[in-house]
């Protein structure tokens, strides 16, 4: 059977897509698959040298691509706020919401809002971000929300009594705690997507060890050039590149066979490599009564309330 390329992601004329963190690595090559295939690309993220700077590299690759930045900073409520009401202004549908940016492994820090940086933009950030676009993302005719999670939510727990590690921190285990909420959204907004009788799934993927600048991100911020070094050669020996590890991504987003709550990942050794396929995920992140008990923490946390019944 042949392996699943982006060659074989359908056309996308007249889609609307939505990329977080889509300035570099799995989420720039992801919109660039996106755009060539014609949708309409939405570079959402932090920096806008950087993000502009990718849409220019975009619309290099391809004259006439449908491509731009809009700045967001997911660590920041004000701005998922600010960033959805300008989408709310521009456009009546979102096709695709790829929440993809993400932070792993740093130094204990903070959100804008005060929560500890690794659950605040991986899972509160995301959370906040997909509620204020439920209404674009139900206006689309089987709209698609991609949650980009990790194989590390495998050695995560949702520690309820200290979501915001201000006792004991350690940045794997918070890491970790963040992608494993990743999939407990995944899964509790495709049931509340079921139950209110809409059409759009939610679906998660991951990337494998792909080699982007996550990797290196921690050891910068503790100024260990050694980690960083070791980081960066650990990459160009054992990863896969960016591009690959965006498939699932592009997988999870538009293959028709897919369905709410499918999680993507590589079909190689340990998931680390390969071709996207349906992959299975931990016993904890199967946990509907987590799910729904962390989704509530969520809309209190956020102060963003989703249209949808419990």
């Amino acid at each position: 059977m042949a392996k699943w390329t982006a060659d074989d992601l359908p056309d996308l004329s007249g889609k609307t897509i939505v990329v977080t963190g889509a300035n570099s690595g799995i989420g720039y090559e992801a919109a660039l698959q996106f755009a060539r295939k014609r949708a309409a690309v939405i570079l959402a993220c932090r920096s806008m040298d950087k993000a502009d700077a990718a849409v220019a590299q975009i619309k290099a690759a391809f004259p006439g691509a449908a491509a731009q930045a809009v700045q967001l900073d997911l660590a920041s409520l004000s701005s998922v706020r600010s960033f959805a009401d300008a989408l709310r202004k521009a456009h009546r549908k979102l096709d695709v919401l790829c929440n993809n940016a993400g932070v792993m492994a740093i130094p204990y820090q903070r959100t804008a809002d005060g929560f500890e940086m690794q659950f605040g933009t991986n899972h509160l950030g995301h959370f906040a971000l997909t509620g204020l676009l439920l209404d674009l993302l139900l206006a689309a005719d089987r709209a698609r929300i991609v949650t980009v999670t990790s194989s590390g939510h495998r050695m995560g727990s949702i520690r309820f009594d200290d979501l915001n590690w201000q006792h004991g921190y350690r940045k794997w285990f918070a890491y970790g705690q963040s992608k494993l909420a990743n999939l407990l959204f995944c899964s509790e907004l495709q049931r509340r997507l079921e139950k209110g009788g809409h059409r759009a799934i939610s679906v998660a993927c991951h990337p494998g060890y792909a080699a982007t600048n996550l990797q290196a991100a921690g050891p910068r911020m503790t100024g260990s050039a050694m980690k960083e070094a070791l980081m960066n050669v650990a990459n160009r020996m054992f990863a896969q590149s960016a591009a690959a590890g965006a498939l699932p991504t592009l997988y999870a987003a538009a293959a028709p066979d897919v369905r709410g709550n499918d999680y993507i990942g590589p079909d190689g050794f340990g998931e680390m490599w390969g071709s996207p396929i349906k992959v299975d995920r931990s016993r904890a992140a199967r946990d509907s009564s987590t799910a729904a008990r962390l989704w509530e923490i969520s809309e209190q946390l956020t102060g963003v309330r989703y249209s949808l019944p419990a």
